[in-house]
């Protein structure tokens, strides 16, 4: 495995993490604690979760897969092998079962109890605020409007993380799913109201959307904010398997058709050039877009989850390919034909 640092931090994590929102879902408690066994075995330490997972989110299964986590911690003791990234669910109608009332002092606070009594555990080494508390583009809304309900609220959150670091609940603070200007000005607030500096920024990249690169890549970069990469796969599309008409039925997309961010005619067909490239040369389609986004120098670490364990075992291994300058040519060959196709 390989290994980097959560920044602005001294937390050693691998350089892949392994996701876990399909557990209490599409996986039992038991192949999710297989699942943790196998990628501990291999190396890798870095384990996200959410109050909101499994996903899809409902009431009934809010919080059941960190619970899942919990009771593997428990069972094993490895507690202090692993880091644990964990957040706190963002506004809207779609978390409404969890709480209503953002991230003022008390929802965090009282988010960070319930998770730490699923988890079992005294302390969150990574915690994020899951989407911005405010109305703006996210998980791949192109059209802007602004938001002209919502108060200005980052140094409020930023006192409310640094009393719970203090309190030794939490050791890191990030983001996700969040654009430019929030970046910088959770940035901005810690520079000059000595308060905690945002460590990660975890937002979806893959070679079907790379919107990332637009103008956070640069921020990241030049703030020493590293992205942790969620749907690196594009929700197993990038398998191949829904391509080559093999997905199982308890695939992601079969499952939950309603998550077509991946599946347009344009993220299918560039897909497809994907898949042709890859076999070329004589890589799997997961491995070559996974290492894709391993190679991005503007990555701390890249989330993959999977429902089987023959999957999981795949997945890890990318991080010991390493793509050729031909590849990664043919590669933004494609990118320029069909850019984002899945912003």
């Amino acid at each position: 495995m390989k290994y980097s640092t959560l920044n602005n931090t001294d937390i050693k994590v691998s350089k892949i993490c392994l996701g876990s929102m399909t557990w209490g879902n599409q996986n039992t408690e038991a192949e999710g604690h297989h699942q943790l066994d196998l990628a501990l075995d291999n190396g890798v330490n870095f384990i996200d979760t959410a109050e909101l997972y499994p996903v899809p989110a409902s009431a009934e299964t809010s919080g059941r897969t960190s619970e899942i986590l919990g009771t593997w911690l428990k069972k094993t003791g490895n507690r202090d092998q692993v880091v644990i990234a964990s957040k706190i669910a963002g506004t809207g109608d779609y978390t409404a079962h969890i709480r209503t009332t953002g991230f003022s002092p008390k929802s965090i606070k009282s988010a960070i109890d319930l998770e730490l009594q699923r988890l079992q555990t005294d302390y969150i080494d990574l915690y994020q605020l899951h989407w911005p508390e405010r109305d703006t583009n996210r998980f791949g809304v192109r059209d802007y409007k602004l938001d002209t309900k919502w108060e200005d609220n980052f140094n409020a959150i930023l006192h409310s993380l640094d009393a719970e670091i203090k309190a030794g609940r939490i050791r890191s603070i990030g983001i996700s799913n969040e654009n430019s200007w929030g970046t910088m000005r959770y940035l901005e607030e810690s520079k000059h109201n000595n308060l905690p500096r945002v460590s990660t920024i975890q937002n979806a990249y893959s070679m079907l959307t790379r919107t990332f690169e637009t103008d956070l890549a640069e921020v990241a970069q030049r703030e020493n904010v590293g992205l942790l990469a969620y749907s690196p796969m594009a929700f197993g599309v990038l398998s191949g398997k829904y391509i080559k008409g093999n997905a199982s039925d308890n695939s992601r997309l079969k499952l939950f058709p309603r998550f077509a961010r991946y599946s347009s005619k344009q993220a299918t067909e560039a897909a497809k050039h994907y898949l042709k490239i890859a076999e070329q040369h004589n890589i799997t389609l997961a491995q070559m877009s996974l290492a894709f986004v391993n190679q991005q120098p503007f990555v701390t670490s890249t989330i993959i989850g999977a429902t089987k364990i023959e999957q999981l075992k795949e997945n890890i291994e990318s991080i010991y390919t390493t793509l050729s300058d031909e590849v990664l040519n043919e590669i933004a060959n494609v990118h320029a034909a069909i850019p984002n196709p899945a912003p």
